[in-house]
């Protein structure tokens, strides 16, 4: 068996989800009848529940921006199925992070966000196309083994119950990537502004911005 089909064998074994998530997802007006048993709601801290995850003009393909958009139970862009949710211990035993990584969030928890129009897995997670670094936009990638569709819930940066997700690929592990919302821009601009990844910033409390902490309810 060569590697990869390793790290896709080992990949299958992860934990499938159901429930409400233990890494910051919340059941919420955002989800689509059709999957609101399944599909979950997330948002910022620096908006709250009127803005969640979004995919922009709905579009299912590999590239298709990541946005926030108004909360909606009628609009499928805002239906995502959390899937595939371990430890980073475990998935660098996989080979799907690397050793920085598992150092120093081995314990925390990461998963995949699929993109579930009606609840209709298309194969597409949130992520990034190249490795994480500042200003690299977040779109619809293929789901599968790589680190660059995962996020990893930064327990260590918690603000109540909200928690900044560190992007699988990241390499900067003392201002990690985070998932961040461009400071100068507000949801309802035209153009929508398309999430990215940016490293950790924090005021002068050592809390972080409330645009790179999201909701966390464990």
């Amino acid at each position: 068996m060569s590697i990869m089909s390793k790290v896709f064998a080992a990949t299958a074994t992860l934990t499938l989800v159901g429930g409400v998530s233990a890494v910051g997802l919340l059941p919420a007006q955002a989800q689509t009848p059709s999957c609101s048993k399944s599909c979950y709601a997330l948002y910022s801290e620096e908006y709250g529940t009127p803005f969640v995850l979004d995919v922009l003009r709905q579009g299912e393909k590999v590239g298709q921006p990541v946005i926030l958009f108004r909360d909606s139970n009628t609009d499928p862009a805002e239906d995502f199925a959390e899937v595939n949710e371990d430890t980073v211990a475990s998935y660098y035993a996989a080979g799907l992070v690397s050793e920085g990584l598992d150092y120093n969030y081995g314990t925390d928890y990461a998963y995949q966000l699929e993109y579930a129009p009606y609840g209709v897995e298309s194969g597409l997670c949130v992520g990034v196309a190249s490795t994480a670094t500042n200003g690299t936009p977040v779109a619809l990638e293929t789901c599968g083994a790589s680190s660059k569709t995962l996020w990893v819930t930064d327990y260590g940066d918690t603000d109540g119950a909200y928690a900044p997700l560190i992007n699988g690929s990241d390499t900067n592990f003392a201002d990690p990537y985070v998932l961040h919302y461009p400071g100068t821009a507000y949801p309802t601009d035209m153009p929508r502004a398309q999430l990215n990844t940016w490293g950790l910033q924090q005021y002068s409390d050592s809390t972080v911005f409330d645009n790179e902490q999201w909701i966390d309810i464990s």
